[in-house]
């Protein structure tokens, strides 16, 4: 029997955002952030630039994506209610955003079971007519792994916390982890998705050693490529917009303290 992929999902955008985000879009570029907690049994908080961003944030939630100012962020992770970031449990992490960039900052833990945080760049460029990009990351305590697909390899050998990326065509696969160069899963089979104009990103994440390996999934929109005819007087097609986990829906990256927040840019010169 088919094993469902696990949904987490955090609480709405918080409408505190709205206001400041219109207005740091307009002074310059911006970049998307999203976050994944995958570090197993261990619920917390997480700051931007020490202001809180997430409060208590599960394991296995995707949170975001954020439209912040390009630039340069600090990320900590506190135990969950902490009072603010003066006693991280994972960083502080510096995270420099491009502008026009999609990223996603995942907390888990490296192949030894040690928690870390690793940044990655969700793949944004076009892909052809009628097909998806899946891209599989290795976030969990655990060694090597082979990532099945439709019952054959797709991608061989992938190391905590390497990704791979493939274009497929438009369908619904399904999914199967298992330790590299052997054939029963450690995580699925679960059925995934791979959508038109779509990044569909799994995450294996949690730990084999404590039976906790699951997987998280991140959908990123807008990929599609530029039709090659453009009748006149058509109406412009709506903006795509990053689309989070799961087909749960949009999750916050904002629950605020006090029912505000504000989340700084660092200045280019500190004090």
């Amino acid at each position: 029997m088919r094993k469902a992929l696990p949904t987490a999902v955090t609480a709405a955008i918080g409408l505190a955002l709205v206001a400041p985000l219109a207005a740091a879009a307009q002074e310059g570029d911006t970049a998307a952030l999203s976050v994944l907690h995958g570090v197993p049994d261990l619920t917390v908080d997480v700051y931007v630039d020490g202001e809180l961003t997430l409060d208590d944030f599960t394991p296995g939630s995707l949170a975001g994506p954020l439209e912040l100012p390009a630039g340069d962020y600090e990320v900590a992770i506190t135990a969950g209610d902490a009072e603010d970031d003066s006693a991280p449990v994972l960083g502080p992490v510096d995270l420099t955003l491009a502008g026009g960039g999609d990223y996603t900052a995942a907390a888990h833990l490296d192949a030894q079971g040690n928690p870390t945080v690793t940044a990655f760049e969700n793949d944004t460029t076009p892909v052809a007519a009628g097909e998806g990009r899946l891209t599989v990351r290795h976030i969990a305590a655990a060694p090597a792994v082979d990532v099945w697909a439709d019952g054959a390899v797709a991608v061989p050998g992938l190391a905590n916390p390497d990704e791979a990326a493939l274009e497929l065509p438009a369908a619904t696969l399904e999914a199967a982890v298992s330790v590299a160069g052997t054939t029963d899963p450690v995580i699925g089979p679960a059925d995934v998705e791979v959508a038109e104009g779509v990044n569909t990103v799994v995450y294996a994440w949690g730990s084999a050693t404590d039976e906790t390996l699951a997987l998280a999934t991140q959908t990123v929109e807008g990929l599609q490529s530029a039709p090659e005819n453009v009748n006149a007087g058509m109406a412009p097609a709506a903006q795509d917009d990053t689309a989070l986990y799961a087909g749960a829906g949009v999750a916050a990256l904002a629950l605020l303290a006090g029912g505000a927040m504000a989340v700084r840019r660092k200045a280019a010169v500190r004090a």
